[in-house]
């Protein structure tokens, strides 16, 4: 074989592989404009149907928390109040509730895009920092 020919099969080679890829590719996008509509056409209360066997919806885990006042430094303790931190993964939203006086519950909601990061601390096993947009 000379050197003209192998690049000519190599080239066949890609553009049938670039093809078989293609017409995968469309299959997926049939596959999740079908999803979409199924999805979109069900009614609110139903349920969203699991993908599989496997797939298990999680639940809506609440933690009793004390929120540390300050900031930056995980290793200080600084003046804390309880708060409970419910955090619902499939929803994406992490939701921070204060009682307070007379039954009145204080509240703040973030969502998933506006978490940029989570420190673990080092010195203080059961402390965690979280990082917020802004």
């Amino acid at each position: 074989q000379t050197a003209g020919q192998t690049g000519e099969q190599e080239l066949e080679s890609l553009v049938l592989k670039l093809s078989v890829l293609k017409d995968f590719l469309s299959s997926i996008e049939k596959k999740a404009l079908k999803a979409l509509q199924e999805m979109s056409s069900a009614t609110p209360a139903a349920p969203p149907q699991p993908l599989s066997r496997k797939a298990k919806s999680i639940p809506v885990q609440t933690f009793e928390v004390k929120l540390d006042t300050t900031l930056g430094d995980l290793t200080k303790i600084g003046k804390s109040q309880k708060y409970t931190l419910s955090v619902d993964v499939e929803g994406g939203k992490l939701v921070v509730l204060k009682k307070q006086k007379d039954s009145q519950e204080d509240w703040n909601t973030f969502t998933h895009d506006k978490i940029r990061q989570l420190i673990k601390s080092q010195r203080v096993q059961n402390k965690l920092g979280i990082v917020f947009e802004k």
